[in-house]
């Protein structure tokens, strides 16, 4: 087995090793990957925050939650909110060639976006990625083992799925936060499975490799999830999700 030195929090330099055991397996064939871009700032917000909580509890989805921040300005600063999410949501724009940047957005499978408060039309977003042949197609599975979370990628079947980048999320799969000021001043909104941080794992080139990641790497307060993906493009340009997985950390 590799060592692994400490992961800075953007740091792809993880070592690869075999996987010694196998506890508390992640789902390994998720249909989706739904990101929701909101903010406690986006009087619209709140119906697509709930959608995300129904469809975090389906195993065949994986529901996340990107808080922006570009409507700190408007009254009340995002509590959760991360400007990387902001990037994230800008590059999707770019990579698409619109200007189809707003909240709530849902954006499926890294292919399609639609209003996040529209349920039908992410179900649609869903069945019609599907139809590529290549979103979603590569097996990825994730499980934890001590103090260390265990990822493999399987082997791509096919030859328009050759390469990708493994990131893997911290989250917190429940934050309620009360709203004192701006646009949803006084309410009390539960979030769902917020994504509290984002490490690169490594690089995938279209055959099997698994990698270790320390937990120490990925927890802080309130983080009780973990959720891994392989993602074709990059950080800048990203394209459509590979594969997927999703594992509760206590």
């Amino acid at each position: 087995m590799m060592a692994y030195n400490s992961i800075s929090r953007w740091s792809s330099a993880l070592g690869i090793c075999a996987i010694v055991a196998i506890i508390r397996p992640a789902h390994a064939d998720p249909r989706a990957v739904v990101e929701l871009f909101t903010s406690q700032g986006c009087s619209s917000c709140p119906p697509a925050d709930k959608i995300i909580g129904d469809l975090a509890k389906d195993p065949n989805v994986i529901a996340l939650s990107m808080p922006i921040d570009y409507w700190d300005y408007l009254g009340w600063k995002d509590t959760l909110a991360d400007s990387r999410f902001s990037a994230r949501q800008k590059a999707y724009s770019h990579m698409r060639g619109d200007r189809d940047v707003y909240t709530p957005q849902a954006v499926i499978n890294g292919s399609a976006h639609v209003i996040g408060s529209d349920r039908a039309s992410i179900e649609d977003a869903i069945k019609s990625t599907e139809k590529s042949g290549t979103v979603m197609s590569v097996p990825v599975t994730m499980t934890l083992t001590g103090k260390q979370i265990n990822v493999s990628v399987a082997a791509s079947k096919s030859p328009a799925v050759s390469r990708g980048e493994v990131w893997i999320c911290s989250i917190s799969k429940s934050v309620p936060i009360s709203i004192s000021r701006g646009e949803n001043r006084g309410h009390e909104i539960t979030y769902h499975n917020v994504v509290r941080n984002l490490l690169k794992v490594g690089d995938w080139n279209g055959s099997s490799g698994s990698w270790t990641v320390p937990l120490e790497n990925i927890t802080r307060d309130g983080v009780d999830a973990a959720a891994v993906y392989v993602q074709d493009g990059n950080r800048d340009k990203p394209g459509p999700m590979l594969g997927a997985a999703f594992t509760s950390l206590h």
